[in-house]
C-alpha cells in the first residue's frame, strides 16, 4: 500500500498535536488543582491510576475494533468496516456501563483495598473524585470507539479537533469550579465529566455524517464480535495486568508519604510529554500496519514501520533532552515544596535518559505487532515483564533497599529494556506475521 512520507505526516502530526494538547491541558489541570493543596493532588493522582485500569478495558476493545476495521479497509471490504463499527460501539457501550456501575457501587471499598495507609484528607478527596469520574466512563468509551474508527481510516484530524474543544472546556470548567466555587477535587471531576460528555456528542455527530456512517443495532453479530475480541481480549488482559501492576507500584508509593505520592504524580505528568511521539506513532502504526496487512503487502508494512519508528526516536530524544535540561524550571509550575521539587528533578532526569533509549521500542513497536494479529505474544511479554521487573524489582529496589521513588522508577525502566529486546527480536525473526490472516480470512 502507498503510505508516502506526506501521508504518514498527515496521520501522525494531528495525533502528536492531540496528545500534546491533552498533556498540556492535563498539566494545566494539575497546576490548577495544586492550588488546593498536596492532599487534593495526591487523592486525584491515586484515582487516576484506578481510572486508567478501568478505562483500559473498554479502550482495548476500541483498539481491537480499529485493527479489525483497518484490516478490512486494506482488504477493500467497506461493508464489513461499517458492520464492525456498529459491533464495536455495542461492545464498548456495554463494558463501559458495567464498569461505571461497578465503580459507583464499590467506590470506597476499592480505595480501601488498594490504598490502606492513606491520610484521611487524601482519602476524602480521592473518594469524591472517583464517584464523579465514574459517571463519565460510558461517554469516554463512546468517544474512544469513535476516535479509534476515524484513525483506522487514516483521519486523525477529527479526534484532534474534538480533543481540543473538550480540553478547552475542561480548563474553563476547572477555572470556574476550582477558583471561583472552591470545589477542589469535586470541581476537577465535574469539569472532566462535562468535557467527556461533549466529546461523546461531537464524535457521534461526526460519525453520522462520515463515510463510516452505519446503522446502530442492538443485535450482536458474533462473526464480527469474535474478530474484535480476538484482538481486544488479549489486549484488554495485557492493558489490565499492566495497569494492575502500576496500581500495585502506586500502593508502594502511597506508603511512603504525601511527598512521594505528589512527586510521583508530578513526575508522571511531566514524563508524559516525552512519551507523546512514541504514543502517537504507536497509534499510527495500528492504521498503517493494519491496512498493509489487510492488503497483503508485508513489504510496505515493514518499510512504514521503519519510517515511523525513526520519527518516534527523533522527536522523543528532543523532548526528553528539553525535560532533562529544564526539569527544575518546569517544577516551578506546580507550587511544590523544596523537598518535593528535589525528588521530582532527580527522578525525572533519570527517566529522560531511559525514555530516549527505550520507550519507542517498548511501546510503539508493540502496536505494529498487534496490528498484524500477533496479540498473544505482546500480551505474554507485557505480563511477564511487568510482574518480574516492574513489580518485583520495584519492591526490592524501592522498599527493601530503601531507594524510594528512584528505585521504583528504575524498576519501571528495566521493564522497558526487557520489552524492547523482546519486541525487536520478534520483528527481526519475522514471527510477528504468523497470524496475519486471522482477521480478513
Amino acid at each position: 500500500m502507498d503510505f508516502s512520507g506526506k501521508t504518514l505526516r498527515k496521520l501522525v502530526i494531528p495525533l502528536v498535536i492531540e496528545q500534546t494538547l491533552a498533556i498540556a491541558m492535563g498539566m494545566a489541570d494539575t497546576v490548577m488543582v495544586s492550588s488546593c493543596g498536596e492532599a487534593v493532588v495526591s487523592g486525584i493522582s491515586l484515582i487516576d491510576q484506578i481510572s486508567v485500569l478501568l478505562v483500559g478495558l473498554f479502550s482495548a476493545l476500541a483498539a481491537g475494533g480499529s485493527i479489525v476495521c483497518a484490516q478490512f479497509l486494506g482488504h477493500g471490504d467497506r461493508k464489513l468496516v461499517s458492520r464492525s463499527s456498529a459491533q464495536l460501539f455495542l461492545a464498548v457501550g456495554f463494558i463501559s456501563t458495567v464498569l461505571m456501575i461497578f465503580a459507583l457501587v464499590f467506590n470506597n471499598g476499592i480505595i480501601n483495598v488498594l490504598y490502606r495507609k492513606l491520610e484521611p484528607d487524601v482519602f476524602a478527596n480521592a473518594s469524591v473524585y472517583f464517584y464523579i469520574l465514574a459517571i463519565s466512563f460510558p461517554f469516554l468509551g463512546t468517544y474512544n470507539a469513535g476516535a479509534a474508527l476515524f484513525r483506522a481510516i487514516g483521519n486523525s484530524r477529527i479526534s484532534m479537533n474534538v480533543s481540543l474543544i473538550a480540553n478547552i472546556i475542561n480548563i474553563i470548567g476547572n477555572a470556574i469550579l476550582i477558583y471561583i466555587f472552591n470545589m477542589g477535587a469535586a470541581g476537577a471531576a465535574l469539569s472532566t465529566l462535562f468535557s467527556r460528555i461533549i466529546s461523546c456528542v461531537l464524535i457521534v455527530s461526526m460519525l453520522s455524517r462520515s463515510e463510516l456512517a452505519f446503522r446502530m443495532s442492538l443485535r450482536p453479530d458474533f462473526f464480527l464480535l469474535r474478530k474484535i475480541l480476538y484482538i481486544g481480549v488479549p489486549t484488554g488482559i495485557e492493558n489490565s495486568i499492566f495497569q494492575v501492576g502500576k496500581l500495585i507500584v502506586s500502593t508502594m508509593t502511597a506508603g511512603l508519604g504525601t511527598v512521594v505520592i505528589t512527586a510521583n504524580a508530578i513526575t508522571g505528568t511531566i514524563a508524559g510529554v516525552q512519551n507523546i511521539p512514541s504514543n502517537s506513532v504507536g497509534t499510527s502504526l495500528v492504521t498503517v500496519v493494519g491496512q498493509c496487512i489487510g492488503a497483503g503487502d508485508e513489504k510496505a508494512a515493514r518499510e512504514n514501520i521503519k519510517k515511523l519508528m525513526k520519527m518516534a526516536y527523533l522527536f522523543t530524544a528532543v523532548l526528553a533532552a528539553l525535560s532533562f535540561i529544564f526539569a527544575r524550571q518546569i517544577c516551578l509550575l506546580f507550587h511544590l515544596t523544596s523537598e518535593t521539587t528535589d525528588l521530582v528533578v532527580t527522578v525525572l532526569r533519570f527517566n529522560c535518559v531511559m525514555t530516549m533509549l527505550f520507550h519507542p521500542t517498548s511501546f510503539a513497536l508493540a502496536n505494529a505487532i498487534r496490528a498484524a494479529g500477533d496479540v498473544r505474544y505482546t500480551m505474554m511479554v507485557s505480563i511477564s515483564s511487568m510482574w518480574i521487573f516492574r513489580i518485583g524489582l520495584a519492591y526490592i529496589l524501592g522498599l527493601k533497599l530503601e531507594l524510594g521513588l528512584l528505585g521504583i522508577w528504575s524498576a519501571m525502566t528495566i521493564d522497558w529494556v526487557v520489552r524492547s529486546i523482546c519486541y525487536v527480536g520478534r520483528m527481526l525473526s519475522g514471527k510477528w506475521l504468523a497470524h496475519k490472516n486471522a482477521i480478513v480470512e
